[in-house]
């Protein structure tokens, strides 16, 4: 995308364009972006062996497999004859996939392969392709006034903080009462547990904390010392996915020491925002507008100014509610404030533009964070490839991909990027960026410490677009075939958007078959009875799976089906009944006869 002048924008212009031009060459043509369908839930999913067996009701396993099921993934081929290129990989025209989990130990990268050669900024832009001779600010101005009228600004709205003497000094409620032998077990009791999540978060469950939280009587905050009130907090907001009951858990907690008078730190109005935000799959208007008062309340009422993180997570939240105009009326209040751009400001700058459709806003972003001296890894790169998946540039898309593929080449052995591994690994590169900055001679070894291999996240996305979107089965069990290669382990996602694209796309005649439908089946069900790591049959898992079976499948099959989810799920009344009624609607719709 280029950025348009008065003329071109005008209908005077588009008139224009299309006369000759008195030069010898002809005048370029615009082109406009291709609009795409927004994004469904990533997902991931395995291809099995296809055989003939019909869809039978299979027992349950009793058994469970002793191997460690962070270490699996399952093997895939894809035969599809008009694809198969000379040299085969594909040894027939069927879709091919083994019943059996493949290890990690047995899917790692030749270790023979040349290491891997320090990158400079050069070979970092290169990674994507063409870039417009425009700056992100430039793209901005164009999508406010993409006709570039020159519009005056809106007034407002003007933020002002509240500078009362009572706002700013809060007082704190100090504790005098006396404490019983009872009380004091249960605050040693907290303190240890909160200790034991610090320093070894795995071993005691976040539920257990709040609990002894609970037992305490009220009012339960002013009962505490200030550094374990701290350290409680902290410990709540350490969770790897956020949901509903980890947010309500933690507003408990800040509701109680807000009450009792204690002031909240901005690390902790930080955590309240990331909550009141993130706790869905997507933010909407209504997570928007409590974040937005929770900012209000950080403020106008603590007196506590948000920081470079507060701003970010407000961006996040406005972009992803797509409320694109508030998202840049965030994004100027934060340089007015003249806060610094860091790592996740360049990130979600680059998400931005790929809401927006704007492949040139997220090749100018890119092209913006590695000028500024900040660390490129493969959370950088996949959302430049969301970016340009949602713009409908697919052969750029996997331009980018296929960089990231060379520059696994040189490792032997991929790490496992765990929660607490990648947060791990962006603290370093934000330190190293830091220091980089300063000292541009030590930056080319920073940058080679930086992992740019395709993770869980890259094959999400290519999945997910080529699969429930676009249909496209040769390039899905492509991209299966090398998770495999570069160690990428098992995850239910992949199975999410398997069954998903099998009930879009699926039907007679067409290349996502019966049998191999049933192929992933047989592999799911494996996966689900060896607890596979991130695998669990959820109210969408189940309606995607019936779904994809209703295409094939005669009522009796469909409902044996629906026996074996119901046998292996753990759904709440709520949801089952929900499963019961979503049940009855498919079965009034008819099916296909299967052959």
């Amino acid at each position: 995308m280029r950025i348009f002048t008065r003329t071109e924008g005008s209908i005077c212009g588009a008139i224009l364009s299309c006369r000759p031009s008195p030069s010898s060459a002809p005048a370029p043509s615009v082109l406009g972006l291709g609009a795409r369908d927004g994004y469904g839930d990533p997902v991931r999913g395995i291809f099995l062996a296809a055989d003939r067996r019909t869809f039978t009701a299979r027992p349950q396993k009793n058994h469970v497999s002793s191997a460690p099921s962070s270490a699996r993934n399952i093997s895939s081929t894809v035969a599809i004859r008009e694809c198969q290129p000379s040299s085969s990989r594909f040894p027939g025209p069927n879709f091919f996939f083994s019943h059996k989990l493949y290890s990690t130990a047995s899917a790692t990268v030749d270790a023979t392969l040349l290491p891997r050669e320090i990158r400079s900024k050069h070979e970092l832009l290169e990674i994507v392709d063409q870039y417009d001779d425009t700056s992100v600010e430039e793209h901005l101005e164009f999508l406010r006034d993409p006709y570039l009228r020159r519009y005056a600004l809106a007034d407002g709205p003007n933020l002002v903080v509240s500078d009362r003497e009572d706002d700013v000094n809060l007082e704190s409620v100090h504790r005098s009462q006396r404490v019983e032998p009872e009380e004091a077990e249960t605050i040693r009791q907290l303190r240890r547990a909160v200790l034991l999540k610090l320093r070894r978060p795995a071993t005691i469950d976040l539920d257990d904390v709040y609990d002894i939280f609970q037992s305490l009587p009220e009012p339960r905050a002013s009962r505490l010392s200030a550094r374990l009130r701290h350290q409680l907090l902290a410990v709540l907001g350490m969770v790897e996915r956020k949901d509903s009951k980890s947010m309500l858990r933690y507003f408990s907690v800040l509701t109680d020491v807000k009450n009792s008078g204690f002031p909240l730190t901005r690390i902790e109005w930080n955590i309240a925002l990331s909550f009141a935000s993130q706790y869905v799959r997507r933010s909407t208007e209504v997570e928007l507008e409590s974040a937005l008062h929770l900012w209000r309340d950080m403020e106008q009422v603590a007196g506590v100014k948000g920081s470079a993180v507060t701003f970010n997570i407000l961006f996040d939240v406005a972009s992803k509610a797509g409320k694109l105009s508030l998202a840049e009326m965030i994004y100027e209040e934060m340089t007015t404030r003249g806060f610094a751009f860091n790592r996740y400001h360049h990130v979600s700058l680059i998400h931005y533009f790929g809401l927006k459709q704007d492949s040139g806003g997220v090749r100018a972003a890119y092209k913006q964070m590695v000028e500024s001296g900040e660390l490129i890894d493969s959370i950088v790169l996949n959302c430049v490839i969301s970016g340009l998946l949602a713009s409908g540039e697919e052969v750029s898309a996997e331009r980018v991909y296929e960089k990231m593929k060379e520059s696994a080449r040189g490792n032997s052995v991929l790490p496992d990027r765990n929660y607490t591994m990648q947060k791990n690994i962006t603290k370093v590169l934000m330190m190293f960026a830091k220091v980089g900055k300063k000292h541009t001679d030590l930056r080319p070894n920073f940058q080679q410490a930086a992992l740019m291999s395709p993770d869980l996240q890259t094959y999400r996305l290519l999945i997910q677009h080529y699969g429930p979107k676009l249909g496209n089965l040769p390039k899905v069990a492509q991209f299966l075939d090398e998770m495999k290669l570069y160690n990428v382990p098992l995850h239910g996602a992949v199975f999410l958007s398997l069954f998903k694209s099998f009930g879009k796309h699926g039907g007679p005649g067409s290349d996502w078959s019966a049998q191999r439908l049933g192929s992933v089946w047989d592999a799911f069900l494996d996966a689900l009875d060896d607890k596979a790591d991130g695998l669990y049959i959820s109210t969408w898992m189940a309606m995607a799976i019936l779904k994809a079976f209703a295409q094939y499948s005669s009522q009796n099959q469909v409902l044996d089906i629906y026996g074996q989810l119901s046998a292996r799920w753990d759904l709440d009344p709520s949801n089952s009944q929900f499963m019961v009624d979503f049940l009855s609607r498919l079965l009034q719709q008819g099916f296909h006869t299967r052959t």
